[in-house]
C-alpha cells in the first residue's frame, strides 16, 4: 500500500493542516488550511510550488562542516535562496514528468527545510552528506484544498570528496547534476512508490546533518 493509499484510507473524513500555498486558488490558502478531501490514489500533477524560506540561515564558511541551513558553492555568489530554489525545481518539475499520469489533478507544494551540501574544503577533502530535506504537500488545483497532511522528506545521500569528487566533475556528476537527480527520484517514490521514499543511512555526518 502506498504513502497515499495509507492517507486515503486513515484521513478520509477528517481536518489536518496543510504547510504551502500556491497558484491560483492555492496562492491564498494560509498555512494552515483545512484537509476536506482524502488523498487522491491516481496523481496527475499540474503544477510545482516551491518556497525557500528567507529565514533559512545561509553559511558562506570554507569549513569541514559549515553552520547554517543552506551551503551551496557550485553557483556564483548571490542569491543563494533563489539558487536552491531553481534546483529544487528542476529535480521536482523532473520527478513529476517521468511519473505515471493518473486521474485526480494535483497541485504538488514544497517548503525546502534544510539544503546543506559541501564546502570547497569538504568537497576537495573527506566528501561527506548532502543534506536535502523538505516537506510537501498536494492540493486540489481549483480549490486549494489539501489532500492528506503534510509530510517531512528527508532526501540525504552521501556526497562525493577528494578524487573521487575530481573524477565525478570530469563525467559531468557535478553536486548540482547528483543534487537535482537525488530529488526527481525521491519525489517519484513519495508519490507514486510503495511505502515512499526510505532515507539513506549517512553515519555520524549525516547525524550532525540534523542539528
Amino acid at each position: 500500500m502506498t504513502y497515499f493509499r495509507l492517507i486515503g484510507a486513515l484521513l478520509l473524513g477528517f481536518g489536518l493542516s496543510a504547510c504551502a500555498s500556491g497558484d491560483t486558488a492555492t496562492r491564498n490558502a494560509p498555512l494552515e488550511s483545512p484537509v476536506l478531501q482524502a488523498a487522491p490514489l491516481s496523481l496527475d500533477i499540474k503544477a510545482v510550488h516551491v518556497s525557500v524560506p528567507k529565514s533559512l540561515r545561509v553559511s558562506e564558511a570554507n569549513r569541514y562542516y559549515p553552520g547554517g541551513d543552506i551551503v551551496w558553492r557550485e553557483d556564483p555568489l548571490g542569491d543563494r535562496h533563489a539558487q536552491v530554489k531553481a534546483i529544487f525545481e528542476a529535480g521536482l518539475n523532473k520527478g513529476v514528468a517521468e511519473m505515471d499520469h493518473g486521474t485526480v489533478p494535483a497541485v504538488l507544494d514544497v517548503i525546502v527545510t534544510r539544503f546543506h551540501a559541501l564546502s570547497e574544503k569538504a568537497r576537495y577533502t573527506i566528501g561527506g552528506v548532502h543534506a536535502v530535506q523538505f516537506k510537501f504537500i498536494l492540493r486540489n488545483p481549483e480549490t486549494g484544498e489539501a489532500y492528506g497532511e503534510p509530510r517531512f522528506v528527508k532526501a540525504d545521500f552521501k556526497a562525493y570528496g577528494g578524487q573521487h569528487a575530481i573524477n565525478a566533475e570530469r563525467k559531468g556528476l557535478t553536486q548540482k547534476a547528483r543534487i537535482t537527480h537525488q530529488i526527481s527520484e525521491v519525489i517519484r517514490e513519495e508519490l507514486q512508490g510503495p511505502g515512499g521514499h526510505h532515507a539513506e543511512a549517512t553515519g555520524l555526518i549525516g547525524a550532525l546533518n540534523q542539528l
